[in-house]
């Protein structure tokens, strides 16, 4: 993300007056599934309710990969939205160009420092000062099971990964899918690093995905993890390669295979499906992970923009974000919990409750972790080169587990240098 800041600054005037000229508060986002859609739509309302007219600018893709690569052309081309769903560590690469706005004064008037935990607040900010806003947390070290399958095959819903592939052959010999799985790099990574967390725990997760060091990223643990990893494989179905993650999740809901490795959100479609939580469908912990919390936390950033009506649309947006009536009203309808604290949790259902607990309880064991898959614990260079490996490994059998983590190991540093 390497811009010219002098024609990236001739460029947002350029866009500045554009959008001045609409009055739009135009909103990049990669919420497009039902689930999604139908908590963007609440927002929109809200914002509508406000004075402002919401733009939708929504880009397919349920990792975000090509919502950035419109976002960047925008922003090079001098058009960009006045917000737009970033995470993670890529907010501070939109903060080192120089482009975001500065969030502070709403951030102070609302005392966001104390409504948010540290470990949200801290990726919300550059340089001390608050830049984007925190719609969710997410857990992402999630096993989805549907408990007809479990019961048509005589199996039981797995604590490990010893369990799960005893449960997984039973459901397979009785002629069902037992992995529901797309084969998109982002939900390779996302099964992997449950697995990563589940054989080998937090600590050396952390060490792997968030410090980076090659001695844990080319070690035995490593092996043994994508080991596992691969395993997982032979249990899923052959339309599994570029299959979408939700229509994976509805594979799951009918009853066509009986678990599936997905983020929280995936609950959000259960609920538009009408599904109910300990009767229809089960949520646990990846195998092995019940001690563990993997978060990805979405949110938006605004730009730099300096039309006083956008940016009074900005405020209002942030504002509305982080309020108690969006808070629970969005993360009711994604599957995720508030980002925002001491929030009531007696309309969410049982998965949410424990994720809360969890978030809470993790926090406090030092067992709370970014996700990798998700764009919480690196840059974007050193996810795609973990990325990279782990799909090539995946769907090539002739590389061997000490093969690819070598090959992570030094991909990585290359990425970094």
């Amino acid at each position: 993300m390497k811009f010219s800041k002098l024609g990236l600054s001739i460029g947002l005037a350029l866009g500045v007056s554009m959008a001045a000229q609409a009055a739009d508060v135009e909103v990049l986002h990669y919420w497009t599934s039902g689930g999604e859609a139908k908590s963007v739509a609440e927002l929109k309302t809200m914002m509508e309710a406000k004075g402002h007219t919401w733009k939708d600018f929504a880009v397919a893709g349920g990792g975000g990969e090509s919502a950035m690569t419109v976002l960047k052309s925008r922003v090079v081309s001098g058009n960009p939205p006045a917000a737009a769903q970033i995470k993670g560590p890529s907010i501070q690469e939109w903060g080192d160009e120089g482009v975001l706005a500065d969030l502070n004064p709403v951030a102070t008037a609302e005392e966001w420092d104390k409504l948010l935990p540290t470990v949200v607040s801290d990726v919300m900010k550059y340089d001390g000062k608050y830049v984007a806003v925190p719609v969710n947390v997410h857990r992402v070290n999630w096993m989805w099971a549907n408990p007809e399958v479990f019961e048509k095959a005589g199996a039981t819903v797995p604590k490990t990964w010893d369990e799960f592939f005893v449960a997984a052959d039973k459901i397979k010999a009785a002629g069902m899918t037992a992995v529901a799985h797309g084969g998109q790099p982002w939900q390779d990574a996302t099964t992997f690093e449950s697995v990563v967390l589940g054989v080998a725990g937090a600590d050396f997760y952390r060490d792997a995905f968030v410090k980076l060091n090659p001695e844990a990223l080319n070690s035995k643990t490593m092996v043994d993890a994508l080991n596992t990893f691969r395993k997982i494989k032979s249990y899923t179905d052959e339309g599994a390669p570029g299959r979408d993650w939700n229509l994976a999740t509805a594979m799951v809901i009918k009853g066509e295979a009986g678990m599936q490795f997905m983020g929280d959100w995936a609950k959000g479609e259960f609920t538009a499906a009408g599904k109910v939580p300990g009767k229809d469908y089960i949520c646990a912990a990846a195998p092995g992970t019940a001690d563990d919390f993997t978060f990805n936390i979405d949110s938006f950033v605004m730009f730099d923009l300096d039309n006083k009506d956008l940016q009074k649309g900005q405020n209002d947006l942030a504002s509305t974000v982080l309020s108690p009536e969006f808070q629970e009203i969005f993360n009711l309808n994604k599957g995720s919990i508030p980002a925002r604290l001491n929030l009531p949790m007696d309309k969410f259902d049982d998965c949410a409750k424990l994720s809360s607990a969890d978030f809470v309880r993790t926090a406090d064991s030092n067992t709370l972790v970014p996700s990798m898959a998700h764009g919480m614990s690196t840059f974007s260079a050193q996810q795609g080169a973990i990325y990279d490996t782990v799909t090539e490994f995946y769907n090539n059998d002739d590389v061997t587990a000490e093969a690819a983590a070598e090959k992570m190991a030094k991909a990585v540093a290359a990425a970094t240098e």
